[in-house]
């Protein structure tokens, strides 16, 4: 989870940093989704940074394909060897650059707190996973009465600048899922400290959703295969 503008420098220290800081994201968002991947699975990483996020997918055998809006941070990814493709586009811009159903697995670890609305890209996660694909990602916690948007100040982001960040309630992101066909199947609340001191904390949750499967229309009297929400078969 970065805050500060990328630059090449910072791009470089971005994994020394997140270390110092503790950051749980990869492990976490890894670790509700691992027994619902398989090796060989395509997997979509958006704001895939250093590639922290998805690098426990690729030790588990899949196929990482990385999205992010800063080429530094493309060029620190891509110096480690192991991302398929990586390609530059803006994440509040949608469509994105991939066809439908072109992904077993899409996930983000640390951007979408960022975003005061996820609803968007929810809709272009559900169009690009495939029927039974899953969708693993972190974002920003808000428990009952506690406000949306955190402000970090100038001496955390390093920047000289404060940072906006926000944070979802549960029932706010399952609604956001629902709607675009994910099903929430697991999420786990956890803590990102904001500094290596760990003295600015920021609340943040993973979750885990499927990609509903599609209900086709047939003859008169034939009921489609398999319940909703079971996965559809992949592709070879």
């Amino acid at each position: 989870m970065h805050l500060r503008p990328p630059s090449r420098e910072h791009a470089d220290g971005y994994d020394d940093e997140a270390e110092r800081c503790g950051w749980l994201g990869p492990a976490v968002t890894f670790g509700l989704a691992f027994m619902h991947i398989e090796p060989g699975w395509s997997v979509l990483d958006l704001g895939i940074g250093t590639g922290l996020g998805s690098a426990p997918f690729h030790r588990a055998g899949c196929r990482v394909t990385g999205m992010d809006i800063s080429e530094e941070m493309l060029g620190a990814c891509r110096t480690k060897g192991w991302a398929a493709q990586l390609v530059r586009h803006d994440l509040a811009v949608t469509p994105y650059p991939f066809q439908d159903a072109s992904f077993d697995c899409v996930v983000s670890t640390g951007v979408f707190q960022f975003f005061r609305d996820l609803a968007p890209i929810f809709r272009e996660v559900s169009r690009l996973l495939r029927d039974g694909g899953v969708f693993a990602f972190v974002t920003g916690d808000r428990a009952r009465g506690k406000e949306q948007t955190v402000v970090v100040g100038p001496g955390f982001t390093g920047t000289g600048l404060s940072v906006t960040m926000y944070c979802h309630a549960i029932g706010e992101v399952a609604g956001w899922l629902e709607t675009s066909g994910l099903r929430p199947v697991d999420t786990l609340e956890f803590t990102a400290w904001m500094d290596p001191e760990r003295s600015l904390r920021f609340p943040v949750r993973a979750y885990l959703a499927r990609k509903e499967r599609s209900v086709r229309a047939g003859p008169p009297g034939v009921r489609p295969e398999g319940p909703p929400g079971a996965p559809g078969e992949r592709e070879g």
